[in-house]
């Protein structure tokens, strides 16, 4: 599923829309059949990619060999005043349970994916920078994006994460850890006439694929208007909760763009042929959620903080050739544009 290159990442083989379907097709599979994950240690970084996949494979290793694989997660310390400030509970079971999806693969990335069985990306590195800075580690607990807020609201996670934007309405709801900002974008296909969209109304006559319950539906919806308002004809907008069929979509004419987070999207216009990124028309922070007035969230958002101040927060995003979306503090509850 942002990216530009990063000066350290081998040459990644291009990769066709088709395979990036398949790829998208193979995690949606594992993730309907996915109950719960085991203990993730909070130690644990980017495994050592496995060897390439022939041409044409669908498996994850067509393309571990461009994952990159130094591990920016274990020079990190304990800071013991962070420890301290969390529940007595926490303290004394050593562990936070994760409410995240599964993302087999790599076409979730730069965020998550999985390399060898191991989880890899930027989010994944820097939760498990966060928990050594805590002094814990993460009990990873797989959901959907749609059950996670939900799952932290009724106790079944301590901590949710999975590229939530902070809105109005889910601060009603949750409170947020802000840890980077990400925005909301548009990927087309190659043959797409569109050659840049900077604004909603860029997007007014074409086919839009997005995800189903998220802040991009929210947009379309609040925004369905302006077309007429402008002139232009309507857009018409299908939901996908995988990006398989987006991808299948994009390829076959059937999809004119993807209204996606713009982290992904750059990602993908990069190491994806046939797609090209076409703009981004806001910026949303993004952070942990925790329960409403949880003793949790301001751990974690210090330790944000103290990863931000010691250098540690700058090489997680530079391993993964993430530029422009870090923050200069991490803060609770931020100021919402929707």
């Amino acid at each position: 599923m942002t990216l530009e290159r990063h000066p350290g990442r081998r040459p990644r083989r291009p990769r066709t829309l088709a395979v990036a379907a398949a790829l998208a097709a193979a995690g949606a599979i594992a993730l309907a059949g996915c109950g719960s994950s085991g203990s993730s240690s909070a130690s644990s970084s980017a495994s050592s990619p496995a060897s390439p996949a022939t041409p044409g494979s669908t498996t994850a290793a067509a393309d571990s060999a461009a994952i990159p694989d130094q591990d920016v997660v274990a020079g990190v310390a304990e800071d013991p005043k962070l420890h301290a400030e969390l529940p007595a509970s926490v303290r004394s079971s050593g562990q936070l349970i994760l409410g995240t999806t599964l993302q087999p693969g790599t076409s979730g990335l730069p965020h998550a994916g999985q390399v060898s069985g191991q989880n890899v990306g930027l989010d994944v590195d820097l939760r498990n920078a966060v928990a050594k800075v805590l002094g814990v580690t993460w009990n990873v607990q797989n959901g959907t994006f749609a059950t996670i807020i939900p799952g932290v609201q009724n106790g079944k996670y301590q901590v949710g994460q999975d590229n939530f934007g902070a809105t109005k309405a889910r601060e009603q709801v949750v409170d947020f850890a802000t840890y980077l900002n990400d925005g909301q974008a548009f990927l087309g296909a190659s043959s797409v006439s569109a050659s840049s969209i900077s604004t909603i109304t860029d997007a007014c006559g074409y086919t839009i694929a997005t995800s189903p319950g998220s802040t991009f539906q929210t947009l379309l919806t609040g925004n369905a208007s302006k077309c007429a308002a402008s002139g232009k004809q309507p857009w018409t907008v299908q939901y996908f909760s995988d990006s398989a069929p987006i991808f299948l979509g994009l390829e076959n004419g059937k999809v004119d763009l993807y209204f996606g987070p713009t982290l992904s999207l750059k990602y993908d216009a990069a190491h994806i042929a046939g797609t090209k990124f076409l703009g981004q028309i806001s910026s949303t922070p993004v952070g942990f959620v925790t329960a409403k007035d949880s003793p949790i969230a301001k751990p974690l958002s210090d330790a944000v903080n103290e990863l931000i101040a010691n250098g540690d927060y700058a090489k997680i995003f530079a391993k993964w050739g993430v530029g422009g979306d870090l923050i200069t503090k991490s803060v609770l509850n931020p100021a919402t544009t929707f």
